[in-house]
Parts: structure tokens; C-alpha cells; sequence
């Protein structure tokens, strides 16, 4: 999904013009962004927690070369998921895999039983156990 998709979505459900959409939610961002820079640390209840770290220097090594490179110090925004987001992620991606479990059972069923003698019970029981 991107910020455009993020505007379309928003506009549709408040009936706003998805140019006024865009400003507020680039006015969002770039808030989100200042507060960052000025404090280091903005907390959202219920969405999360975006924080700034400081990295140590290290050595790395370029993947494509596989020459050893200095990465210096440096300052990286890092975000931690709220309870409630985590909740509903995983509540959504086991829905979600879930119904491609029971559309995948269906049509290996269906292949299987027009070439052999196989009923419709594992289906059931696969079903069932969901």
C-alpha cells in the first residue's frame, strides 16, 4: 500500500477531496517526522512507538563486492507495533491463511476424487479443525 493508496482509502470513507486527503496526511507525516528529529520519540496508543537509536560504528561488508566497508555511527528511527495493532495483524493473516488452506484442500479434493474413489470427509475435517 502507498500514501496514495492510504489517501484514496481515507477520502472514500469521509467523503473529503483526495487533495485535502493528501495534505493532511503529508502534514501528518512531516509532524511525525519533527517531532522525531526535536525529541527522539513519539507514541501513538494503540498503533505504536517510533523511536530514535543511535547505532555503533561497525565494519560490514558490501554483498556485492565482499569488500570490507567502515559504517559509521549513526542515528536510525525504529518502531515498535502496539498491542492492539499486533492483535489485529495476527487475527487478519491467520483469517487469511486460513481461506487459502480451505480453497487449497478444495481443489486438491476435487482433483483427487475425479480420479479416485475419495469422499468429501477430509474437506470436513479440515474445515472442522479451523
Amino acid at each position: 500500500m502507498t500514501k496514495r493508496d492510504i489517501v484514496r482509502l481515507v477520502s472514500t470513507k469521509t467523503d473529503l477531496s483526495q487533495q485535502l486527503v493528501k495534505e493532511i496526511v503529508q502534514e501528518t507525516f512531516e509532524s511525525i517526522i519533527e517531532v522525531l528529529a526535536q525529541e527522539g520519540r513519539i507514541e501513538l496508543r494503540n498503533f505504536g512507538v517510533f523511536k530514535v537509536r543511535s547505532r555503533i560504528g561497525r565494519s560490514a561488508r558490501n554483498p556485492r563486492t565482499g569488500i570490507e566497508v567502515w559504517v559509521p555511527e549513526h542515528d536510525t528511527v525504529t518502531f515498535k507495533p502496539g498491542k492492539l495493532m499486533v492483535a489485529k495483524v495476527q487475527r487478519e493473516r491467520k483469517k487469511k491463511i486460513a481461506r487459502k488452506k480451505v480453497v487449497k484442500i478444495k481443489a486438491s479434493d476435487s482433483q483427487t476424487a475425479s480420479n479416485s474413489s475419495l469422499s468429501a470427509k477430509p474437506v470436513k475435517k479440515a474445515i472442522k479443525r479451523k
